[in-house]
């Protein structure tokens, strides 16, 4: 059965839910999901599970995202993004470029940031979009991220519409809103703004070079073997063969690690552990003087299967974040 991992560059004017339809007819399988939302408005890297690989989805969500993005100085929307209604407008024709970077900066490393509004975040059981659609107002809590970079490309300045163009490249973690970063940055300058353009090009170690169109897949599947894939995501340990028969019926073995090292694994971030043929055999946890498995796909099990006390990955055919309509992403929640 075919299971992998496929890095798709996600066109313009799909929902991530889209995606993963095309990909289930593409691949012939239900059994698909996505590794974390993208909004309609965004291209670029949405990786892929299939089959057997969707339980590496849950590893994947977590990890830092790259994107590229345009952020619009002098007007505010509704939805912090281009795709919602000009709320408020103001001129920039007093933004100086120090001021901007000065504002970049202030929005660089550990923050605390308050999420879109129409998120996808749920509100006392409903999403937070549904309630602004029907006319609630909305305020959400913020959360900690870390901006690992915000980069400024270019300054752009149109005088006709009286505003400010940036073209920017932010790294950042798990749960991050670049559109609440235009938003923010346009509040501290005092002038408003909102994201225009938004293309994801790293998701953890899956570039955008990796990454092939629908048209493409259609033509030809590329799939990132399981073992690639979780090689490329996770601390790799190489196994005996003797520890691949332990390991395969879910028997634990000695600790890759020394116990309380920063290198022992742990359930929430697990190693990939080999066989000595390269195939993936399971994901492992250090529990003291032992490693146990998390989850093993042993050849001849019938596919992977949940460790009993271990944390299991999605494993539904949809995967993690598939609950995104228009408006509800990424532009986005990295």
């Amino acid at each position: 059965m075919l299971s992998g991992l496929v890095i798709v560059d996600k066109p313009q004017g799909w929902t991530s839910h889209d995606v993963v339809g095309r990909m289930r007819r593409i691949a012939g399988t239900r059994k698909v999901g996505h590794a974390g939302t993208l909004d309609p408005m965004a291209t670029g890297v949405l990786v892929v599970g299939i089959n057997k690989a969707t339980r590496l989805l849950t590893y994947i969500v977590g990890t830092s995202k790259t994107y590229t993005a345009t952020i619009r100085l002098g007007q505010s929307t509704v939805t912090d993004d281009a795709e919602g209604e000009v709320t408020a407008t103001a001129s920039t024709a007093e933004v100086a470029e120090q001021a901007i970077h000065d504002g970049v900066a202030a929005l660089t490393g550990q923050i605390q940031q308050v999420p879109s509004s129409v998120s996808a975040i749920k509100v006392n059981g409903e999403r937070a979009y549904a309630r602004v659609r029907s006319g609630e107002e909305v305020t959400l809590a913020s959360r900690p991220v870390t901006i690992h970079r915000f980069e400024v490309h270019s300054i752009n300045r149109d005088a006709a519409a009286d505003v400010v163009d940036l073209d920017v490249t932010v790294e950042c973690s798990s749960g991050t809103y670049i559109r609440a970063l235009a938003r923010d940055l346009g509040h501290a300058l005092g002038v408003g703004g909102h994201l225009t353009a938004l293309r994801r090009t790293h998701v953890g170690p899956y570039s955008l070079e990796q990454a092939r169109t629908l048209e493409q897949l259609a033509e030809e599947l590329n799939v990132l073997d399981m073992a690639d894939a979780a090689r490329a995501l996770m601390p790799n340990r190489e196994l005996s063969p003797e520890e691949t028969t332990e390991i395969s019926f879910g028997r634990r073995i000695a600790a890759g690690a020394a116990p309380g090292s920063s290198a022992a694994a742990t359930a929430e971030h697990p190693a990939a552990a080999f066989a000595p043929d390269g195939s993936l055999v399971a994901l492992l946890a250090d529990a003291g003087s032992f490693a146990k498995p998390v989850l093993v796909f042993a050849p001849g099990t019938g596919g992977p299967s949940k460790v009993p006390g271990s944390t299991d990955g999605p494993g539904n055919s949809d995967g993690p974040g598939t609950t995104d309509r228009p408006g509800t992403g990424t532009s986005g929640a990295a």
